[in-house]
């Protein structure tokens, strides 16, 4: 089976939810367990989780349609006390899916014990607890207790760790790269997203906490996650689903910043005038559409791309954004979109394979997604970039991919990776 008995049995619990306004909740990640951080987090806002109620397990080809089925049956039977009313309030759970149908890697949700969260200047607290075997013995004043959160922990250096090519070294990474052109050229396919690993062993007892942080200073305008080990800073929102609207971000098309104003700008222009890079980014997006809009009354994109600026690359990016046709859960529409032609390639059924042959790597939950749901089936999904998996021996493998299409130079492929394996490098003290 798919789905652990375990994961039929979590849905099958019973759940009580209260959600309270407090004066603050700032600093939000120093607050973050540190060796077993749930957070997300964009400019300062979002949600970071404590403790474990709840944890849906699942695997194979059905991992999300299985983990949705179960979101909705615990959903359905938890009692809620929401006091807010916001996005993240009320019961929500943080989700991190493996890329591949056939990977090792477990998909989760988990169920924190406590949420505390910050949006549009408000601040609020989420308790989750099981009910009690006697329902008379729950506390109908639970909402009204004493709110006493977390101490911010102080702010630590990061924990260093030395990362060495993974499995698929730079001159083998080239190699590959090499071979997907071939292939294009020969034309069995439009595209393919081919990724390298980092390896690195993690010895500090501090756990990850200051290394989220670094990661959200240096780049508040992506998605900052902690789930289930699985860290990152991705640029690329995979589905929004807000009270029946969706949203997306596409991004394909990569450029390095420049040394100084004039040639970042000329990079920049470079980027956004590039047949290479507008080619592959109309596959993403045609990719997204397609997957997107039988799920939609109505869908809208950028009418042109846009180049996105993060502090270590220029990316070319397309927003889509429409009303809900279908009330498909956000789940539901990770499901529709996972995995984007942006990580995998065109066409997806000659691209998965051809990813599988010539990384020769699980890639685990790299480029899968990431993010959380709430009762309601709103929530908000990245794609797992930028990223690191760190496991519980402390081993921590890093990925970077890029999208080879017919005139991908192998060099220029594998330069781009390293720019791409800087956020998550630095975060680490590298």
């Amino acid at each position: 089976m798919s789905q652990t008995d375990d994961a039929v049995q979590a849905a099958s619990a019973r759940l009580v939810v209260r959600t309270v306004a407090v004066d603050e909740t700032e600093p939000l990640i120093p607050r973050a367990d540190p060796r077993h951080p749930l957070v997300w987090m964009r400019r300062g806002e979002g949600i970071v989780g404590l403790g474990e109620v709840v944890r849906i397990e699942t695997t194979g080809a059905a991992r999300v349609e299985d983990a949705a089925a179960a979101w909705t049956s615990l959903a359905a039977r938890a009692e809620v006390d929401d006091r807010v009313g916001l996005p993240g309030t009320g019961l929500v759970a943080f989700g991190a899916f493996a890329f591949a149908d056939e990977s090792e890697a477990t998909s989760v949700l988990i169920v924190p014990e406590l949420v505390m969260g910050r949006r549009d200047g408000r601040a609020w607290v989420t308790r989750i607890s099981l009910d009690p075997v006697d329902e008379t013995d729950a506390s109908p004043d639970a909402a009204e207790a004493e709110v006493v959160l977390p101490e911010p922990a102080p702010k630590r250096q990061v924990p260093r760790v030395a990362f060495t090519p993974g499995s698929l070294p730079p001159e083998a990474y080239e190699t590959a790269v090499a071979e997907a052109v071939r292939r294009i050229d020969a034309g069995e396919l439009e595209k393919v997203v081919l990724a390298r690993q980092l390896v690195g062993e993690l010895h500090e007892d501090a756990g990850l906490r200051a290394t989220i942080n670094r990661l959200a200073e240096d780049y508040p305008d992506t998605w900052v996650f902690a789930v289930d080990g699985l860290i990152g800073a991705s640029p690329e929102t995979l589905v929004r689903v807000d009270h029946g609207t969706v949203s997306a971000r596409v991004l394909a098309g990569t450029a390095s910043r420049g040394a100084g104003e004039a040639s970042d700008r000329e990079r920049a222009l470079a980027l956004a005038a590039s047949e290479k890079d507008r080619a592959e980014h109309a596959l993403a997006v045609e990719s997204a559409v397609k997957r997107l809009a039988p799920h939609t009354a109505r869908l809208d994109t950028s009418p042109e791309p846009f180049t996105l600026q993060l502090p270590n690359l220029w990316h070319l990016a397309t927003d889509l954004k429409g009303t809900l046709g279908d009330g498909s859960s956000s789940l539901d529409l990770v499901r529709a979109v996972h995995p984007t032609a942006a990580v995998a390639g065109t066409p997806r059924r000659i691209a998965l394979p051809a990813i599988a042959e010539l990384e020769g790597f699980d890639r685990g939950r790299y480029a899968g997604p990431v993010g959380w749901i709430d009762g309601g089936g709103d929530g908000e999904w990245a794609i797992a970039l930028r990223c690191a998996q760190v496991d519980a021996d402390g081993t921590v493998t890093a990925y970077a991919g890029c999208g080879i299409v017919h005139d991908s130079v192998p060099a220029d492929e594998l330069a781009e990776t390293v720019m791409k394996f800087r956020p998550i490098v630095e975060a680490f003290g590298g």
